[in-house]
C-alpha cells in the first residue's frame, strides 16, 4: 500500500503533475482535530475516492477546499494557485464543483432552470452574450437533462422529482459548471442498482474526458469498481492510500472502517 505521501505515480503507474496540491492541512474545533495534517494530490482525468468511518473529516476536508471553512493551517493550491481565503463562488469560478449530501437544489425552480442558475455568467437580468448565448446554454442544458435522464421532467420543480431524479440533477448542476475538478459527497447514496450504474458511466465518462473527479462515498461496490486511487482517512488524518485493492483488502483499515477497533 501507498503510504500518505502525495505525488509520484498514480494507481495506473501514472505520474502527471497535480491538478489540485493540498498539504498539511488542519482544522480543530477546540480540541477535536476535524483534519489533522492532511496532504494529498489529485491529478488530472483520475479518480479518486474518500472512504473512512462516520466522523473522519471527509466532508469538512471537501468545506475547507471550496472554501466553506478556513483551515487553522496549511495549503490548498489549484494550477499552483492558492485557494485559501477565496469565497465559495470564487473557488468555484476557479474551476471547483461541488455537491452536497443535502443536495442544495433550488426547490421550487424546474430543473431546467436549476442548471442554466449554474451557467449564467453574471447574476444580473441581462446577461453577456445575448440571444445567441442564450440559445448555447439552452442546448446544453437539454444536453444535460438527456444524459441524466430527466429530460422528460425539464419543466418539473426540483421538490417535485423522485429522491433519485434530485441526486441526477445535483449531478447535472455540476456537469453544467464545466469545471476542471468535481468534488462529490456521497452522490450514489440512496439509487438503486440501475441508478447508480448511470451514475458510474456518467462521471467515468467525464474521468476519461480528463475531469479531475474526488468523491466521498460508502458503497464498497462502487470504490472497488470506479476509482483509480483511494484515500483512507480516520479522525482527521490519512491513514493511507493507494489502489482500490491494496486499501480496501487491507485488515487493519477493515476494522478501523467497520468500527471493530478499540476506542
Amino acid at each position: 500500500m501507498s503510504s500518505a505521501v502525495p505525488g509520484g505515480a498514480d494507481a495506473h503507474g501514472r505520474g502527471s503533475p497535480a491538478l489540485l496540491e493540498v498539504r498539511g492541512l488542519r482544522k480543530a474545533f477546540g480540541g477535536l482535530k476535524v483534519t489533522d495534517g492532511i496532504s494529498f494530490d489529485l491529478e488530472a482525468g483520475v479518480l479518486t475516492t474518500l472512504v473512512g468511518p462516520n466522523g473522519a473529516g471527509k466532508t469538512t476536508l471537501f468545506n475547507q477546499i471550496t472554501g466553506e471553512l478556513a483551515p487553522d493551517a496549511g495549503s490548498i493550491r489549484l494550477r499552483g494557485e492558492s485557494l485559501l481565503g477565496l469565497a465559495p463562488w470564487r473557488v468555484a469560478r476557479r474551476g471547483v464543483a461541488r455537491s452536497f449530501q443535502d443536495l442544495r437544489l433550488f426547490t421550487h425552480m424546474s430543473a431546467r432552470d436549476n442548471l442554466l442558475t449554474t451557467m449564467e455568467p453574471a447574476t444580473g437580468l441581462w446577461q453577456p452574450g445575448g440571444a445567441a448565448a442564450r440559445q448555447r446554454r439552452l442546448d446544453r442544458v437539454a444536453e444535460l437533462l438527456a444524459a441524466t435522464r430527466l429530460d422528460a421532467l425539464a419543466s418539473a420543480r426540483a421538490i417535485d422529482l423522485s429522491y433519485a431524479q434530485r441526486k441526477f440533477l445535483s449531478l447535472a448542476r455540476v456537469m453544467a459548471a464545466d469545471a476542471s475538478v468535481w468534488l462529490l459527497d456521497e452522490p450514489a447514496s440512496g439509487l438503486d442498482r440501475g441508478s447508480y450504474a448511470l451514475f458510474l458511466q456518467l462521471v467515468c465518462d467525464a474521468v476519461r474526458g480528463g475531469v479531475t473527479v474526488c468523491m466521498i462515498e460508502h458503497n464498497l461496490d462502487i470504490v472497488s469498481s470506479a476509482s483509480d486511487r483511494v484515500l483512507f482517512l480516520d479522525r482527521g488524518r490519512l491513514l493511507a492510500e493507494g489502489s482500490p485493492a491494496e486499501v480496501l483488502n487491507d485488515p487493519a483499515l477493515a476494522a478501523i472502517y467497520f468500527g471493530e477497533r478499540a476506542a
